[in-house]
């Protein structure tokens, strides 16, 4: 369980930073959507290069995608009817919460739980994968479409994910990690300096949130946010458990990756996608916050049972 404590740990201090900055009035509002603004355009896409250069991709084609697939479709099949249907939320506030329910913290938790608790970090590599060149590109379009004062023409719809910079930098690293090239050096070390920024940034724009924002559980968003933690924390990791165990015949070390991963809390980059979109930002980051706390038993959870 070192992993991960050494994880969370590190989350809520740089959490902290953000928060005391805050209220040290050295940052206010305007700041958190400058480093928002810095790790959505910037860091982030220099991070998603340096970290898919390296990745196994051919982890990708294995039953570890297949589960983790199932339960993210599962959970946003779910969280799109009830939010539809139930709940009347508009498209962009439905895609925020959809990602909210599915996307995992799989950067600063997966690592750390995959080299030091399950023993191996490429067992993180189909989520990361899964997230980043399918999850994400697809949510980014729905949300410039929902968002657009006009209706989209159908060819900038489908090329938009090629025009969104978190995506093309994610498509930049696989291209990287599939012909087995490396950048030069004189590029390669400044990118890496680019990316190192984005989780900081993340991270202490979200504890300038929590400290001048709305308090956790505001605005009327406890129905919801009830939603997705049950389907983020339960729903997820059970419908991946089951599909591993019972229809793959998973066991030992893969399928306790694709239970303890699908467990994880929501990632820190959402709440930086809903500030972009200026869609459901108090709901990301209550979110956030309350399937970080609650992920600690989850894993736990997850863990003992297939363990």
């Amino acid at each position: 369980m070192s992993g991960v404590l050494e994880g969370f740990t590190t989350i809520g201090a740089l959490i902290a930073l953000g928060a005391l900055l805050a209220h040290l009035r050295v940052f206010d509002l305007s700041a958190q959507v400058v480093l928002s603004r810095l790790a959505f355009y910037v860091a982030s896409p220099a991070l998603m290069i340096t970290v898919l250069q390296d990745a196994d991709v051919s982890a990708v084609l294995s039953r570890n995608l297949v589960a983790t697939g199932c339960a993210v479709v599962t959970v946003v099949l779910l969280y799109l009817a009830v939010a539809r249907l139930v709940l009347r939320q508009g498209l962009a506030d439905t895609v925020v919460g959809a990602l909210c329910s599915a996307y995992v913290n799989a950067g600063n938790l997966g690592l750390p739980i995959a080299a030091y608790v399950l023993g191996d970090a490429a067992l993180v590599a189909p989520t990361l994968l899964l997230q980043m060149l399918v999850l994400q590109p697809i949510a980014l379009a729905v949300l410039d479409v929902a968002v657009a004062e006009h209706r989209v023409p159908w060819h900038r719809f489908v090329t938009r994910p090629l025009r969104t910079p978190l995506t093309v930098g994610s498509l930049l690293g696989l291209t990287l990690s599939l012909t087995d090239v490396r950048l030069p050096r004189l590029v390669d070390e400044p990118l890496g300096l680019v990316g190192a920024m984005a989780v900081p940034a993340m991270l202490i724009a979200y504890g300038v949130s929590l400290r001048l924002g709305p308090r956790p559980g505001s605005g009327g968003s406890a129905p919801v946010l009830a939603l997705i933690v049950t389907l983020k924390l339960v729903v997820q990791p059970v419908v991946a458990y089951t599909v591993g165990r019972f229809a793959l015949g998973m066991d030992g070390a893969p399928l306790l990756a694709v239970t303890v991963l699908a467990a994880l809390p929501a990632a820190q980059n959402i709440f930086v996608i809903a500030v972009r979109y200026d869609r459901s930002t108090v709901l990301a980051r209550d979110a956030v916050f309350a399937t970080t706390v609650l992920s600690v038993p989850a894993v736990a959870v997850a863990a003992a049972v297939v363990g």
